[in-house]
């Protein structure tokens, strides 16, 4: 069984490494943003919750947050382990998951803040079908429209420089100090993430000890839990 954090700040590509790393070697990825992106679209209690927290500019509490991981780690529907991702964001997220649960690998995505916003102040998204673009490695065919539907591309409401910087400084002064609590457990496996996607996903493998050419056989594999992992409306 393997068990991993996934950390860097947002445009690192951690998301991608993750999946990749899930999809190769039947790890389940939990998306500590995706399970309350569900619950939002799906309206529920703590939906309700997290986007009143969200529109007022605040973050989701700690407990909160703690809860819903630790919920979420109990469905253990994570046969062949994990890859959690965007969990913890600061030091009293760590230290619950430290005195609570144990990691083979902390797995840190290192990318230079102008890297970041060179990739976020590139991404463009279909007002009408809402395909994802990104005018580094995917440039449409014809400028400013969808290859699919022939929609306008803009830039995501939260994608302006403003914004970028300040969820750059949140992580630096939040999140990036907790990485010297795993260092003291000697858990982190540090990669270069300005390079292509494919080179840092064989260097993860390599740190991690893990083929690098491997491939799982999905077929006699349980099928996955569904994205919303547990009842949390009483959160």
């Amino acid at each position: 069984m393997r068990k991993y954090i996934i950390m860097g700040v947002q445009g690192s590509g951690k998301g991608t490494q993750a999946k990749r790393l899930c999809e190769a070697f039947d790890l389940v990825h939990m998306s500590v943003g995706d399970i309350f992106r569900w619950h939002i679209q799906n309206h529920t209690k703590l939906g309700a919750r997290v986007k009143r927290i969200v529109s007022q500019g605040q973050l989701v509490p700690d407990d909160v947050v703690d809860e819903v991981v630790k919920k979420r780690l109990e469905m253990h529907d994570w046969n062949y382990g994990f890859v959690l991702d965007g969990f913890p964001r600061n030091q009293p997220q760590a230290e619950f998951f430290l005195e609570n649960y144990d990691a083979d690998a902390v797995i840190l995505i290192d990318v230079s803040d102008q890297v970041v916003l060179e990739r976020i102040l590139s991404r463009r998204l279909c007002e009408k079908c809402g395909l994802d673009y990104n005018l580094i490695y995917h440039r449409p065919a014809v400028e400013d429209c969808c290859d699919v539907c022939g929609g306008r591309l803009v830039s995501r409401a939260d994608d302006s420089r403003e914004a970028v910087q300040a969820r750059l400084h949140d992580y630096h002064t939040k999140t990036e100090p907790i990485l010297d609590l795993f260092r003291g457990r000697e858990l982190i496996v540090s990669v270069d993430g300005s390079q292509p996607a494919d080179v840092v996903q064989k260097e993860i493998r390599r740190q991690l000890g893990l083929p690098l050419d491997f491939r799982s056989n999905k077929s006699d594999r349980a099928p996955a839990a569904p994205l919303n992992p547990v009842p949390t409306d009483n959160i």
